[in-house]
């Protein structure tokens, strides 16, 4: 049996999170309620679980100090149909009116999978999601159908996997951090060079998040925000945060900004970004991949262990 009790988590945050527990229901049925295709019709939220430091203790929520750090709700929402799972069709309001609730104070982050990805990620030994299993607290259940028995992978098997996420995706994470300090150093010449390199930046620290991600649970969510990527990596290691302060309005703005590159900087003539910005998020993602290097050595070296 899953957890259901929210009782080591303060009233006021309990508050938030049936808040944001209605923002979601609303809006998925918004998204829904113009579909004629029976997969709409029938579409239904199966399961909203709890998973990350407030479901296992642990959370930080210091907005005030040197850091500015604020843990996220980690939210697993599973729905009845794959297709449901399409975040620009049927997510993406419910994710604009969680940062924007000003009763919401800390930050809402979910993933959304369909109950058979679940099962087969839990039958294929998938540890990100046997962890949310076990740790795991359920805020909404449609009917009480559990959750597939997880198959456990042998400590070989572990350790292959995960050196093979690291070694692809922080060679990627590097690649990208060279070529965008090569864009920037062109844009004297021409400012556009500016957007090639908060592209290549962005990049780059989407690859570093999915680094730590993969390499440590196996387990990367498809999307680019950097944002919602970092949120879940540092959930997996706190040091992460030292790369990325959030003490400054400026400097998360600067991220915020970068964040955007992904569509903007390729197909947006108004995005803009500066050189003062991009130079001191560039020396941030240094600090962020020589930190991803030892986090990932570090678990590969417990796995060895094993």
């Amino acid at each position: 049996m899953m957890k259901s009790s929210l009782d080591h988590i303060p009233p006021c945050k309990q508050r938030e999170l049936g808040l944001a527990l209605e923002i979601l229901h609303e809006e998925f049925e918004d998204a829904l309620k113009e579909g004629t295709a029976d997969f709409k019709k029938r579409g239904r939220i199966l399961k909203v679980i709890l998973f990350g430091s407030y479901a296992k203790g642990g959370w930080v929520d210091e907005p005030f100090t040197m850091k500015g750090y604020r843990s996220d709700f980690d939210l697993l929402i599973i729905v009845n149909d794959r297709r449901l799972c399409e975040f620009a069709d049927y997510w993406y309001k419910a994710a604009d009116r969680l940062i924007r609730d000003k009763s919401i104070e800390t930050p809402v982050s979910f993933i959304v999978h369909s109950r058979r990805e679940v099962n087969t990620y839990l039958k294929q030994g998938q540890y990100f999601f046997t962890d949310i299993r076990k740790e795991g607290i359920i805020l909404y259940e449609l009917d009480d159908e559990p959750l597939a028995e997880p198959q456990e992978l042998s400590p070989a098997d572990r350790l292959r996997i995960a050196r093979e996420h690291f070694g692809e995706r922080l060679a990627n994470a590097v690649r990208a951090l060279e070529t965008s300090r090569f864009q920037l150093s062109r844009s004297e010449v021409d400012e556009n060079w500016r957007k090639d390199a908060a592209f290549a930046l962005h990049q780059s620290l989407e690859q570093a998040y999915s680094c730590v991600l993969l390499t440590l649970t196996n387990y990367g969510p498809p999307t680019h925000n950097i944002k919602f990527l970092r949120s879940l990596a540092e959930e997996q290691d706190r040091r992460l945060t030292e790369a990325f302060p959030r003490d400054q309005h400026r400097e998360r703005a600067w991220f915020n900004t970068l964040n955007e590159a992904y569509v903007k900087a390729r197909y947006s003539k108004h995005y803009e970004i500066s050189e003062e910005a991009l130079t001191w998020l560039g020396a941030r993602a240094t600090v962020l991949l020589e930190q991803v290097d030892h986090v990932c050595r570090e678990h590969l070296e417990r796995l060895q262990r094993l």
